[in-house]
Parts: structure tokens; sequence; C-alpha cells
């Protein structure tokens, strides 16, 4: 079967790939395999805050359910009470319910069947299938043999039934320390799955759990508890990524013994993007290092932090679709990300200015007290968003980057003697330039013509550059922050081996600006409003702002990169 097939899109008539994971429903819904169900899950870990990869899956998981009118759990893996806390949970159900999700009354969590699971663990043991083992976890190891060799068998193999059912409910009561003993299930030590030879299914764990408290002592391995939980949950479809795909032998071997429901597994490729890292450990460690102002700082890859930054939850749905679902590993260009959010924000986002590096103007022969309104378009995709009006004095700001006193061959902005367009303004003229004691350019004093009110000669003549601008008078103070990627390496883990991979990170990934001047009409933006700054690129107002202190994150500039590359494929 190939990865992708083709259907035809209900809206448009036109066919699309099929994926192949949709053909494996589509042949089971045929067959009538799981009696016509569809019910899909996301199990997060409640380890640390959820990252673009974590998108895709949500977006697949759910979206599969929606798209078969059936139903998708989301499932908390809590296992492990040593590295998960309820910050984690609550954030996790912000992000899925953020990117348009809803599991209604579905929302379960590992700790729910610790009961359940530890009467499955019994059982096992009472068919011969398990037992207790008193090796170290360095002996283990040990034990358990190489790629190229058989592992050898635990001296604790052939320990009764009975001594087994006596020490399990023993390590449940609390009578021995961590790491004292372990329960394993007794399949083959000499499997050529180093998964499948005899693997933990419970350790001793004296800590306390973020749901059921110091309830339990002994708490299920990962890979015993996960098939179990689609076992209950009666999932029809696990979806997971390929790195699961080597323990699937297991769940199944798990599901078999004790007879019960058994769903169907899928893995799929997990997504990897350039300049990105994508594992939780090594996002908590620039969380807890200081190399990043938390979990939600604008320039990580979380999906709190894509959040702050300015993405809106149609932008990286879409990207989530236009990456499509495969099952062999690649490396996503973050070009592509950043392309979907101008794609969704050219279309929606209200045009304003601002001027980050400020230099001011002086037009010389516009009346000291005049103030005119401006009529600008609030954006030219969509004449239903109407206009605005923008106040025009004789004091503005404009950017410094749009004047040199000595202009290159291909500079068309403003210079000595050159005349320019304000946008919605007039067209004004570089007549003097004001410099202070150390020789840098602090003011310009121009003229303005009276008749191009608008922008636009009536006599014809032209001009090569069109600036934006600020009234100096009716300016907003703000902050801007300007984000990069965090990474200076396409791939930042090259180094990973001398375990000095934080060396690639871009010390310029975050540049404050201030006072940056923005046209008044943005004085009363709130937190998570995204706008377009003409000429400069897709910003949000940020979380830290208040009345005293705006604060712009840009989300990304205004170049986009993703189409250049589609341009050389």
């Amino acid at each position: 079967m190939s990865d992708f097939d083709k259907k035809e899109d209900e809206k448009t008539g036109t066919a699309t790939s099929r994926n192949f994971i949709e053909l494996i429903i589509d042949e089971d819904l045929k067959t009538g395999k799981y009696g016509g169900r569809v019910h899909t899950r996301f199990p997060p870990e409640p380890n640390g805050y959820l990252h673009i990869g974590h998108a895709k899956a949500i977006c697949l998981n759910f979206g599969i359910a929606e798209q078969y009118g059936g139903l998708c759990n989301l499932r908390f893996d809590d296992t492990n009470p040593t590295k998960e806390e309820t910050e984690y949970i609550e954030s996790i159900k912000e992000d899925v319910r953020w990117l348009g999700f809803d599991w209604e009354d579905r929302l379960y969590f590992a700790s729910d069947y610790f009961e359940q699971m530890y009467g499955y663990a019994a059982d096992l043991i009472k068919k011969g299938k398990a037992y207790v083992c008193d090796l170290t976890a360095e002996e283990t190891r040990e034990y358990r043999g190489t790629l190229t060799e058989p592992g050898k068998d635990s001296p604790y193999r052939n320990r009764s039934i009975e001594e087994n059912l006596d020490l399990f409910e023993r390590m449940r009561a609390g009578e021995f320390p961590d790491g004292a003993r372990v329960l394993k299930a007794k399949i083959d030590m000499a499997n050529p799955n180093l998964n499948m030879r005899d693997p933990v299914m419970y350790r001793i764990l004296h800590a306390s759990h973020p749901r059921t408290g110091d309830e339990w002592c002994i708490y299920p391995m990962y890979d015993w508890a996960h098939g179990l939980e689609d076992s209950i949950e009666r999932i029809t479809h696990s979806i997971c990524t390929l790195e699961f795909e080597v323990h699937r032998p297991l769940y199944d071997w798990f599901l078999e013994q004790l007879g019960v429901y058994r769903p169907q597994q899928i893995e799929f490729a997990r997504l990897n993007m350039n300049y990105t890292v994508m594992s939780k450990r090594k996002l908590l460690e620039l969380v807890k290092e200081g190399y990043v102002n938390g979990w939600d700082d604008p320039r990580m890859p979380t999906i709190s932090g894509l959040r702050r930054r300015g993405y809106t939850p149609e932008s990286i749905r879409n990207f989530s679709d236009r990456i499509g679902i495969a099952k062999a590993d690649s490396v996503v260009d973050i070009a592509l990300l950043e392309h979907c959010l101008r794609e969704e924000q050219n279309l929606r986002a209200q045009r304003m200015m601002a001027v980050l590096h400020p230099l001011k103007v002086v037009i010389e022969n516009y009346p000291e007290d005049k103030v005119e309104e401006m009529e600008a378009v609030n954006n030219p995709e969509d004449e239903s968003m109407g206009t605005r009006t923008v106040p025009f004095s004789r004091e503005l700001y404009i950017e410094r980057e749009d004047f040199q006193e000595e202009p290159h061959k291909k500079f068309y902005r403003l210079a000595p003697g050159r005349e320019v367009r304000l946008r919605y303004g007039y067209y004004i003229k570089c007549e003097e330039v004001i410099k202070d004691e150390n020789g840098e350019v602090i003011e310009l004093r121009c003229s303005y013509d009276p008749e191009t009110r608008g922008g636009w000669s009536p006599d014809g003549r032209k001009v090569k550059a069109t600036l934006h601008w600020v009234s100096a008078k009716h300016a907003v103070k703000a902050e801007v922050r300007l984000y990069d990627r965090l990474f200076n390496e396409e791939n930042p883990l090259d180094v990973e081996e001398d375990e000095n991979w934080k060396s690639n990170i871009n010390p310029d990934s975050l540049k404050s600006l201030y006072p940056c001047y923005l046209e008044q009409n943005l004085a009363e933006s709130k937190a998570g409003d995204r706008f377009q700054f003409e000429r400069l690129g897709y910003f949000c107002v940020d979380p830290d702002s208040s009345n005293e202190r705006l604060v712009f994150n840009r989300s990304v500039p205004l170049r986009d990169t993703w189409k250049k590359i589609q341009a050389k494929m």
C-alpha cells in the first residue's frame, strides 16, 4: 500500500491526496472492523509543555475523528510522578482547546486505571507470565544483552506464582525501598527485539502523585500502561509516532496474554523542523538554565510560545495539513510554518503604521498647529474591513533606514534634495540634515507639496519610494521585541556528541527596542491582538503589556523565504 491515494474534496470536487492512515481506516470501515467505529486519542505525558510536533499529533488524532464522525479522547499518561506537574496538565488542556478541538466529556488519565492495571498484572503473575525480580538496574542492563547478543535469564525468573503474588502485594504495601524490586514480564531473553526481553512492568517509587497523592508507591511503566489504556477506552486506531513501532509487539503481547480488547496501532513520522529542537528534555534545559524566559518564550517551539509570538490556531492547523502524514522521517523547513502565518494574516490582519528605529522629520512649510486626518486602508485584501483615519502633522517619525545622506546607486528612499511619497500623506522633499555633536543624523528638515494629499501628484510626476510614518505629536510609545530563530545552525544537535548543542544558540534571537512609535489607533490594543505593521512584518501584543507600556512581539517579518524556496524547486 502506498502512503497516499486520491480522494475527492466534498467542497471543491477536486482530487486530493489521501494519506495511508485514512486508507487503513477506509478499509476497516469497509470490512466492518470495530463495528464501523472510529475512536482515537491524544495521549500526552504531563512532563512539559506541548510543542509544534504535538500540534501535528493533536490535529491528526482529533482531525481523523472529526473526519469520520468518530470520537477522540484526551488522555494523560501520568505514570511518572517525579516528572509530572498540574501546571503541565492545565497547559496541555489550554493548548488543545486553543487549537480548536474539544474532547467533550472524554478526559482521562492513566491514573484512572491504576487499580485495574494492578489487577491485570496480578493476572499475568497467576498465568506464570510475570515475576518479581531483585536485580539492580545495572544488573538488569547486563542481563538484557545487546543487539547482537541474547540476554540471560534472571536468577529470580522461576519464583513460584505464590511467592511472586506475595512479593507484588508487599511492593504495593510499601515494604521495600525504591529500586529494591521490580515486576517483569516473562517473555524471551533471546528475542531479537530488546523490548521483549522480560521488560519491567512496575517499579517501586515512593513519590507523591499529582492526582493520587500517596495512595501508590509502585507505578506502571509506560510500555505496560499505554496499550492497556487504549484497550480500556476501546480505542480503534491508536496512532503513534515511529519510535513506538518496535514497542508494538510488546503492547500486543500484553493484550493477547490478558485476552482483552485490542486496538490497532498505526505509526507515522514525527515532525522534525530545522533550526529547532523538539526534545522536551532539552526544552526543559533551556528553561531551567535561563536561555529562554519560560516555556512560553516566543522563541520556543512550544504551542504556548507560538501563541505568545502571534501564531494563530488556523495557521498551525494549515501547517499540519500541508506537511502531511508520512511513514518516513524527514525535516520540515521552518520557513513553511512562517509562510502559513503570513498567508493567513495577510487576509485577516489589520494594517497599521509603526516606526521601530525613529528618525524625526520636521516639515517646515506645514503649519505648526495644523492636524489633518488621513484615510488609510485597513486591509487591501479585504474591503469589508474598511478604512481608518491617521493624524498627520508638522513633525513626524520615519524609519532611520529610510534615509541615507549619501545614497548608494540602488537606494531610492529619502536623501538630501530627493522627493518621496508618504503613505496616505504627501510628497516630501529633504531640504536639510541636522546632526548632533558626534555627527549623527538626528533630524531632517523637509518641505511638502500641499497638492499631493493622499500621496498622489496632480501633475503626474513620479517618485520611486513610499515611506510609512507616524505623527510625532500623536504617536504611542511602545516596546517592540524582535524575535529571530533560537539557533544559528540548521541542525542544532549536530554537536550533541560534544554535549555542546547549546553553543548553537543565536545570541541575537531577541532584540528589544524602546521607544518605538506607533500610530494612535494602537493605543487601546490588548494582549493577543495581531496586526501587520506596514513594511515591517506581523506583530502581536504581548501579555507583558500594560497601560503604562505597550509591548509588541514580531511574529514574522514580511519577507517570505518559503516562496523563494518553492520557486527554486
